[in-house]
């Protein structure tokens, strides 16, 4: 008699030429992954060469009850790594009947960004390290934790190893490697300040496929937790109080500045971001203000300054960037629960497209 784990790892290329297409949109929260699957006749590569689909857009608080289709437009392909195979995760961006992109559709209008000519010439490069917090998923407390207590004081967490340092390290790992195989630019892991807390890196990814690959990879994370029975939070402070919080630093270079001379494109691009500050912040993650307070290594929410290698300002410049006068900087001011498409292609206005 077969196991429920022996049919879940079935390998279907054995017996027939479909596949599974799992398609995954963002719901109405603009925080919350969907995903369904289907199944289609043969391998798909290509994101054009798949169908739309659609789904009850009243389910997912994106579309009224009587009028309550919303299509999906595949837009990027990866492995999928817990079906394996010739199986696909498909990240689609969402639209009305009409063709129209519903509000919560914030992919449509960074690709518009990202294809202008002026911002394509520049060849924007991104790594965004995402920061997130394993939670008891009854208790909704960090891993780790003693339900209703406090564990010892944060110094020996970041980077730590050992059973009372490092909790939920096989999730990490799991999902770090299965973003390697769903083709997932991930560029490293760690842990983090407090404990409970990780982080992952995307990148360096070119464009929209910072977005996209940063979708998937949160996509993956929230069902490896599924699988493991713990909770994930983007939630930019999760724990109030002498903790750290937990951001997405956003990691930006253009070609002017990965060239010789660059640094003079640097600073004149953190220039008109100081200009625009206060756009940006909002634009930059729900409750960041009980992040950004000028203290756990962050700028206060008001106030932006930029420095080298300071970890306390809204814009970090690396000492390595200085001293070869080229490379890139850090926008230290997006939270946790960031949407990429929505700062990615910000920054990238701002810096390229926007005269003040």
């Amino acid at each position: 008699m077969s196991l429920l784990s022996d049919l879940v790892n079935l390998n279907l290329s054995d017996t027939t030429e479909k596949i599974i297409a799992e398609y995954i949109w963002i719901g109405g929260s603009g925080l919350d992954v969907r995903s369904k699957a289907r199944t289609l006749p043969g391998p798909v590569s290509d994101p054009s060469k798949l169908p739309k689909w659609n789904y009850d857009g009243s389910s997912t608080g994106q579309a009224p009850g009587e009028d309550s289709e919303v299509i999906l437009y595949p837009q990027a392909i990866f492995k999928d790594p817990f079906r394996g195979g010739n199986n696909i995760l498909v990240i689609c961006d969402a639209y009305t009947p009409a063709g129209e992109p519903i509000p919560t559709n914030k992919r449509h209008a960074a690709a518009k960004i990202f294809s202008h000519p002026d911002v394509a010439a520049e060849e924007p490069w991104y790594g965004i390290e995402q920061e997130y917090t394993l939670l008891q998923k009854d208790v909704k407390w960090p891993l780790g934790w003693p339900v209703g207590g406090y564990p010892g004081p944060q110094g020996p967490y970041y980077c730590g190893v050992g059973a009372d340092k490092a909790f939920g390290r096989d999730i990490v790992d799991a999902h770090y490697k299965a973003c390697l195989y769903a083709g997932v630019n991930i560029s490293g892991i760690n842990g983090e300040v407090m404990p409970g807390q990780w982080e992952f890196q995307v990148g360096p990814s070119v464009g929209i496929s910072a977005g996209d690959e940063l979708w998937v990879a949160r996509y993956i994370l929230e069902r490896i937790t599924e699988i493991a029975g713990v909770a994930v939070s983007f939630d930019p402070k999760p724990i109030q109080g002498d903790w750290n919080g937990a951001g997405a630093h956003t990691n930006y270079s253009t070609k002017s500045m990965r060239n010789d001379g660059g640094y003079d494109v640097i600073k004149k691009a953190i220039e008109k971001l100081g200009l625009r500050h206060k756009e940006h912040i909002a634009a930059y993650g729900e409750g960041n203000e009980r992040r950004l307070t000028g203290r756990h290594e962050t700028a206060d929410i008001n106030t932006f300054l930029w420095g080298v290698a300071n970890r306390g300002a809204s814009i970090r410049v690396g000492r390595d960037t200085e001293k070869a006068g080229k490379g890139y900087f850090e926008d230290r001011r997006p939270a946790s629960n960031m949407d990429p498409y929505v700062v990615t292609s910000m920054i990238v206005e701002t810096t390229i497209l926007w005269k003040p």
